[in-house]
């Protein structure tokens, strides 16, 4: 009878790989199936069924997306699940046996450094806000990343066109990107005027629709030269910032989505009361977390896994040489460091803490990665003791 068994689940879209090791690390099973129930369900009955009454530890490479399904059976059979970064997985394949790269190798690299390690987190279900914002706030990272896209090329396509008005116009915000709807040439704009251009972007429920002409037409006003595909250049920015106004729709939109799912999470009122922290990075710091701090033992195991806390590298003479960590959750640091740089000019405590960072010698984001850190310790404690941040400790009177 077998007392322990590893099985180690290399993810794919159509299919999966999984491998069982012994305690030995001798392979019992090693079969590719596909992303599919019944066969699914097959392989975790053969897993089960080799381990007898033993224990089974499953080990994965993702904690969602393509492994969804299976991560969702594993869990419905009360199996312990294990994350181990794919990143962590190409690392520790160099120090086995054989070249080239294989599903059936990874997966029993990932079974094997599960047998090995006791460092490696435990998936465990979220709540179903949670997961829903994980979706919501996976979409919008996506979304906006699109737009950062789109904004790029149109200044790049701009700037061959016509330099002097990408310069005058900030294509982020809704007025310019309006503008070059209509207008993108430098003799339409001369021709339209300021009068008729203001009139124009007014019926469109523009703001600062004279200012905004006025920049325009003194920018086409120093032009009177037309670049060789002035026409096709011109009809691909009204293309591009019709695509970037859609973008910003669409992330509107999303943002309604997740500010309505987060203010029904539990903790919602906490996490949005410190500093810094508003609907979106606190809906991503729940998605972060799976919803609660269950998972972590200690403030440093939340700032550990943010990335916000500092790992040694020391060697040879030098000592107290500190770097970022290898393996964290960027999405989770970029919340406590983005909403720490906010809270500088909000919450004079942070302010406090920043400046006093900055005088004891350390760079501005070193400062900001400190306050970060610190930050860990509050929003923690906080959602232990269920209370929301203040600026200042209530007064008490004398009993």
């Amino acid at each position: 009878m077998m007392s322990r068994i590893w099985a180690g689940i290399d993810s794919g879209k159509g299919h999966h790989h999984g491998l069982a090791l012994d305690s030995d690390g001798k392979t019992l099973l090693s079969r590719r199936v596909a992303n599919d129930e019944p066969e699914l369900l097959k392989l975790i009955g053969d897993v089960l069924d080799l381990a007898d009454d033993g224990q089974v530890t499953w080990a994965i490479d993702m904690t969602g997306g393509e492994p969804a399904l299976l991560l969702a059976l594993l869990v419905n059979h009360g199996q312990e699940v294990l994350y181990i970064p794919g990143r962590l997985v190409n690392r520790a394949s160099d120090g086995y046996r054989g070249e080239g790269k294989t599903d059936a190798r990874d997966a029993y690299v990932i079974a094997d450094q599960a047998r090995m390690r006791r460092d490696l987190r435990p998936i465990r279900p979220g709540d179903e806000a949670a997961i829903e914002l994980k979706l919501l706030t996976g979409r919008r990272a996506d979304l906006v990343e699109d737009r950062t896209r789109v904004v790029n090329r149109l200044r790049g396509t701009l700037l061959g066109m016509f330099p002097a008005l990408e310069r005058a116009l900030d294509v982020t915000n809704t007025g310019p990107l309006k503008l070059l709807t209509g207008y993108q040439t430098p003799a339409a704009i001369r021709r339209a005027g300021v009068a008729r251009l203001t009139k124009w972007l007014a019926n469109r429920k523009v703001r600062n629709a004279r200012p905004l002409a006025e920049t325009a037409v003194e920018a086409a006003e120093r032009r009177h030269t037309a670049v060789p595909g002035e026409k096709t250049t011109a009809k691909q920015v009204h293309s591009l910032a019709q695509e970037v106004m859609a973008l910003n729709e669409q992330i509107s939109e999303m943002d309604k989505l997740i500010e309505g799912r987060f203010r029904e999470h539990e903790l919602a009122d906490i996490v949005e009361s410190v500093p810094g922290v508003g609907t979106v990075l606190g809906a991503e710091f729940l998605a972060a977390v799976s919803g609660s701090l269950d998972d972590f033992d200690s403030p440093d195991a939340l700032a550990a896994f943010a990335g916000v806390a500092p790992a040694p590298r020391d060697s040879g003479k030098v000592s107290g040489s500190l770097h970022r960590p290898v393996t964290y959750h960027r999405r989770l640091q970029r919340v406590f460091y983005t909403s720490a740089l906010i809270s500088i000019r909000c919450d004079p405590n942070s302010r406090r803490f920043y400046d006093r960072k900055r005088a004891e010698g350390k760079k501005h984001v070193q400062a900001v990665l400190a306050l970060a850190r610190r930050r860990v310790n509050v929003l923690r404690a906080l959602i232990r003791d269920r209370r929301c941040y203040q600026v200042a400790p209530p007064v008490t009177s004398a009993a």
